[in-house]
């Protein structure tokens, strides 16, 4: 299977494709292009998630960068969010994270983050493939200039600030006396969830899928048809929330009291409802997120920015608009007053805060937002199909209701639906919203037809 690069990253799975000379060749380019940014010997730091493959890359990338000539901060198992602020903590020049994300067990990737935390851009990640097309060699120093290597633990330093912000506030939180069920799906976030709860003085905590082995209990990705296992158990249990993260912990999504799914589309939207009622500004998301993000910030007066999906597009447009928050729809909060990514653990704090405030429960909130329903489907590419040629003509069939900044989205009075390539798997990604799931379904189903027959 070839690898698949992108602004998510370089990714494949383990063993077909992504063996340890396109580790290497990668990390190599990668150190390369960070010593040229810096003028000296650049310090990057690496983590990884749960997955069996991880330590062996981890060890590859480590001794590859230093080959290239940069120190090394190794901070081991680390959810997404903790090595882009290990990145402000030591003031590093990049950062490599090794997840597939919500990919499935066999899958790995290099995530590559600049000096500031962030992913890197279009540019600058095709200045690394470039590089890494002229070979290992032309980017090894001599044994002179080997980088150093370290180790540090980035969770604490990650809570710290967190719990630093102005509006998160612990003891507010432990007098709530929630009662939490978390999904670790067997990964970095069996232990980072629990460490932030506790942080935030939420005692009563279960956690199911918590043994960090990398082989995960279900399909990886948060959505309603991986959960009923949470689902259930908070049903059971009475507890009031359930919280369930992806391998890495940059994607968060919530069940309600009662066992229902709250939706990883209304995580951003939770987030920026509690965040605009502190600090007034701009939200910013992708173009395949929500209506009711624009309905929710509407209420507050505030108005929503909407980029190209993909995290580092996403973080573009809140830096020109100078937004509060934003997010993604796959259960993706952006602080900027924290970092500029995707971070479960203060999106944990920031919904836990704002339930503490309002005495309201999930579902009650849940209630008072506008009745949308989002369906996420798939279309395999396969060699006789042409992604870009299909897209080409279902944008011609509806010119003057589309958009075509990335992929085509179609905005029909009934709903929408955003049909892209993914940037992660070899599929064409039809994302609709509609006012119930079984009209979003068909509208999903139609336009499936429809690019099958265009």
């Amino acid at each position: 299977m070839p690898l698949i690069a992108s602004v998510s990253g370089i990714r494949g799975v383990f063993g077909d494709g992504l063996d340890p000379a396109a580790l290497v060749r990668y990390a190599s380019a990668f150190g390369a292009w960070l010593r040229g940014q810096a003028g000296r010997a650049p310090l990057v730091v690496v983590g990884r998630d749960g997955r069996v493959t991880g330590d062996v890359c981890a060890r590859l990338i480590t001794a590859t960068l230093q080959s290239a000539g940069c120190d090394v901060v190794d901070g081991g198992l680390a959810t997404t969010p903790s090595v882009a602020m290990g990145v402000l903590k030591h003031g590093a020049d990049g950062a490599v994270i090794l997840s597939a994300s919500h990919n499935p067990a066999e899958w790995n990737a290099l995530k590559l983050l600049d000096g500031n935390g962030e992913f890197l851009g279009p540019d600058e990640g095709a200045a690394v493939l470039a590089l890494a097309d002229g070979g290992v060699a032309d980017q090894t120093v001599g044994y002179q200039d080997l980088g150093g290597y370290r180790t540090d633990d980035l969770l604490p330093y990650h809570i710290e600030k967190i719990l630093d912000l102005p509006f998160v506030d612990a003891d507010t939180i432990r007098r709530a006396d929630f009662q939490v069920v978390v999904d670790g799906i067997n990964s970095v976030g069996a232990f980072a969830i629990p460490a932030m709860l506790s942080a935030l003085g939420v005692d009563d905590v279960e956690v199911l899928n918590g043994e960090v082995t990398g082989l995960f209990a279900h399909n990886p990705e948060p959505l309603p048809a991986h959960l009923s296992g949470i689902t259930s158990r908070v049903a059971e249990s009475g507890a009031d929330l359930g919280i369930v993260v992806d391998p890495d912990a940059d994607r968060l999504a919530f069940v309600e009291d009662g066992g229902r799914f709250f939706g990883e589309e209304l995580t951003q939207v939770i987030a920026a409802d509690f965040v605009l009622g502190k600090t007034p500004g701009p939200v910013g998301t992708n173009l395949s997120s929500s209506r009711a993000l624009d309905d929710v910030a509407a209420r507050h007066g505030q108005r929503v920015v909407r980029s190209k999906v993909g995290e580092i597009h996403v973080v573009r447009a809140m830096q020109e608009a100078d937004a509060v928050i934003g997010g993604e729809g796959n259960g993706g909060v952006i602080l900027p007053a924290l970092h500029y990514g995707r971070d479960a653990l203060v999106g944990v704090a920031l919904v836990l805060q704002h339930l503490a405030e309002t005495g309201r429960s999930l579902s009650e909130i849940r209630d008072s937002y506008p009745a949308y329903s989002i369906a996420k489907h798939k279309l395999p590419l396969t060699d006789d199909l042409d992604a870009d040629a299909l897209l080409a003509a279902l944008a011609s069939r509806y010119e003057g209701r589309v958009s075509t900044v990335d992929g085509v989205k179609v905005d029909l009075d009934e709903g929408w639906a955003h049909v892209r390539k993914s940037n992660t798997e070899p599929i064409l990604r039809v994302y609709t919203e509609a006012g119930s799931p079984q009209a979003a379904d068909a509208l999903a189903e139609r336009f499936k037809a429809e690019l099958l027959a265009g």
